[in-house]
């Protein structure tokens, strides 16, 4: 079955394009499967999905970690089917548990103000702020080209998942920080004789990684008393574009989503904030 991953793996990455780390999460779903079956990929049937989706529960794991990996399973069969490798497809008929959607958590503009009011280095201030003004993922801001920037015609360019290209506008802030922050880096360049094309490189040399923008963003968070990580900051840029009025649609293509359901759900985090307001001011 082994080989049989690697190739689906291989489909993934070439044909459909998907991040290194989306990548690595299938690996260790379906190595995980096939080192609990231990079956070649044409000896798997429902029964056998089942069991491992039952093992799965006797370990407790949370409902989100079971459906990603059925999600995966679900994946691999419905391509071994469509490229003749397995005769049927054994997860077709396995139903995705639901789980209660939670509402993401979110912070204020005050909060915002905040976490960039303090003594931050050009490059960190800029982090905070394409993190909320383009409401970007991680990966997306820490993929970031200098030549993805367009200061003339103020807006970025970056890739999301699947390598899908979008387009988002800068403001007057972000702008303002990435011209603070460039000839920063100018003398960085210099300074330890680098070559990348990457946007954002610390003081000490070293291009910004995922972990860094975690760390920082989490270290940011104790300055409100909140535990936060980037894609806090996505929420709520997707949520304070809404409360102000912003379409749906175009609250969707700023953050890359394919479908508006899933953009829908910040239509939602919006009520509830609302409501939470009017309850904290008519408490009495």
């Amino acid at each position: 079955m082994y080989e049989v991953i690697s190739q689906y793996l291989e489909y993934l990455e070439l044909e459909k394009g998907l991040s290194q780390n989306t990548i690595d999460a299938y690996r260790r779903d379906l190595y995980e499967f096939a080192n609990y079956t231990e079956c070649s990929v044409n000896d798997i049937n429902r029964n056998k999905i089942a069991v491992f989706i039952g093992y799965l529960r006797e370990r407790n794991l949370a409902p989100t970690s079971i459906i990603r990996k059925i999600a995966s399973l679900r994946g691999f069969f419905k391509w071994t089917y469509s490229m003749n490798i397995t005769t049927n497809n054994p997860s077709s008929t396995i139903e995705q548990p639901k789980v209660p959607q939670k509402l993401p958590k979110v912070v204020s503009l005050k909060e915002i103000e905040e976490m960039l009011h303090s003594d931050l280095l050009p490059v960190q201030s800029l982090i905070i702020e394409l993190l909320y003004s383009c409401g970007l993922r991680v990966s997306e801001l820490v993929n970031l080209n200098l030549t993805d920037i367009d200061m003339n015609s103020k807006y970025i360019r970056c890739f999301g998942k699947g390598s899908k290209e979008r387009i988002i506008p800068i403001g007057k802030q972000a702008v303002e920080k990435l011209k603070n922050y460039l000839p920063e880096r100018e003398l960085l360049i210099k300074k330890y004789n680098l070559s990348t094309k990457r946007l954002l490189i610390f003081d000490s040399g070293r291009i910004a990684n995922r972990q860094d923008i975690y760390s920082f963003i989490h270290e940011r968070g104790k300055l409100i008393h909140k535990n936060i990580s980037p894609h806090t900051l996505r929420h709520s840029f997707a949520t304070h574009l809404l409360e102000n009025g912003a379409d749906l649609r175009v609250v969707q293509e700023l953050l890359g989503h394919s479908d508006v359901s899933t953009t829908q759900l910040y239509t939602h985090i919006s009520k509830k904030r609302l409501k939470d307001v009017y309850f904290s001011i008519n408490k009495d």
